[in-house]
């Protein structure tokens, strides 16, 4: 079985400790055409801002066209072809309006020994990154580097290092040019309750600093899944997620600084609409 992208290390783990926690509003409603349309319109409150995003995606076969458009006047248009007459391989052309130097064009190629991501920008003098895994799923080690042809220098050089057997995932990342050192571990406890424990270890060695997180997940029903995690600084966050419909979620959380609790409490509300 292919390892996967370099971005898929550690991925169990950071999902567990932060995907779905927020301490903002979020509203998002997705429709469909009858041609095969999907039309998402999304907004977020954050303190006294409002943000807004509009996206409409068309899936054909092997061709997907996103085109995305925000209330700060932004457009996103991203073009993705899968197959290119090659299994595996992928090609993502992605454009922000008006930034004319944002162009960007993306090659992904994942076979059962090695997953490799190739991006380069698409100006005079562009930015050029490279990632790749090579291994198998249960072990694998990865790189990512990106080079600046402006100025010739490498500006980001990192390493991951990925163990998995049936229940227990863990990583380990080299990042910020060999300055931070990042250790995680994902246990899967019981499968029929998606109950699940987590930890990231993170070291600093230019600040002699640490991060420690711990985290976990269970579902009360098979629409209704807890969550819960806790940093060395004291932050305590939780949120409860429910599948009202299919596709459809309602997620609540909150966050509080256990140090100063009488004045920290956050509360986010997430809805999502989907057909």
């Amino acid at each position: 079985m292919a390892p996967g992208l370099y971005t898929d290390i550690g991925k169990k783990t950071r999902d567990l400790l932060y995907r779905d926690y927020c301490t903002h509003q979020k509203f998002t409603l997705t429709t469909c055409t009858p041609e095969g349309v999907a039309i998402t319109a999304a907004g977020t409150r954050l303190n006294e801002s409002i943000f807004g995003e509009l996206q409409t995606q068309l899936k054909t076969k092997n061709l997907t066209v996103d085109i995305k458009t925000n209330s700060e006047s932004d457009l996103l248009t991203t073009v993705t072809v899968d197959g290119l007459g090659t299994p595996g391989l992928k090609s993502i052309l992605s454009l922000v309006v008006p930034d004319q130097r944002s162009g960007k064009l993306d090659f992904l190629y994942l076979h059962e020994l090695a997953g490799l991501n190739a991006s380069v920008g698409l100006n005079p003098n562009p930015m050029v990154n490279l990632s790749g895994v090579f291994g198998s799923k249960e072990l694998s080690v990865g790189v990512d580097v990106s080079f600046d042809t402006a100025t010739s220098n490498f500006t980001k050089y990192n390493a991951a290092l990925s163990l998995t057997n049936q229940d227990l995932i863990a990583s380990l990342h080299l990042n910020n040019h060999g300055d931070t050192l990042t250790a995680s571990y994902y246990h899967l406890v019981k499968q029929h309750s998606a109950t699940a424990v987590g930890a990231e270890l993170s070291h600093s060695f230019s600040r002699n600093e640490s991060t420690l997180i711990f985290g976990s997940q269970h579902s009360l029903d098979p629409h209704t899944t807890v969550k819960a995690r806790f940093n060395n600084y004291g932050m305590a966050s939780a949120l409860v997620q429910h599948e009202w419909r299919p596709k459809s979620l309602i997620t609540i959380s909150g966050e509080v600084d256990t140090k100063a609790i009488e004045k920290s409490t956050k509360v986010g509300l997430s809805l999502v609409l989907k057909p």
